[in-house]
């Protein structure tokens, strides 16, 4: 996580993130604790990425991220709903859902990916299983514009997350 604080230490405008997966790392202790039954262990386990976001959108840098995900969702798509608003939202994250039979005409990246203020975008390459595998980044003008435009037409597709049900 240390390459991505200073990526989103050094943007200016915005960061935004485009996720893909139904599962990640199941193995992570805020999703251990969710699992368990205790969320406000899970929301706790997560403030060092909430303190991370929170001072990026206080230095003014606008933060959205949206969430294809299959229905019926999964687990940890469950999970994820779950502690948005105490993680993401309590941040000052703008996050947005989109169930992916709407995302079927969409040319989306391969790879989950960030995209930091339209100049780099940082690919998130994950095992089958969900566990994070490495990230690379590009900067590359034409790769940033097509993921920066898959995310614009995902965001417009998809439902805030207080408007979203899982």
């Amino acid at each position: 996580m240390a390459d991505f604080s200073g990526l989103l230490a050094r943007c200016e405008r915005t960061a935004f993130k485009l996720e893909m997966r139904d599962q990640y790392m199941t193995g992570d202790p805020g999703y251990l604790a969710w699992e368990a039954g205790d969320l406000g262990r899970a929301v706790q386990l997560y403030s060092d990425w909430t303190a991370t976001a929170r001072s990026a959108v206080n230095r003014g840098v606008t933060m959205r991220r949206v969430r294809i995900v299959s229905e019926p969702v999964s687990a940890y798509i469950i999970f994820e709903h779950a502690v948005t608003p105490g993680v993401n939202l309590a941040a000052g994250e703008e996050i947005r859902w989109l169930p992916r039979r709407l995302a079927s005409d969409l040319l989306l990246p391969g790879n989950d990916v960030w995209i930091f203020d339209d100049q780099l975008v940082q690919f998130c390459h994950f095992a089958g299983d969900g566990s994070w595998v490495a990230n690379d980044e590009n900067d590359s003008p034409a790769v940033v514009k097509q993921c920066a435009d898959a995310f614009a037409a995902a965001w417009d597709r998809a439902a805030d997350h207080r408007e979203y049900h899982v």
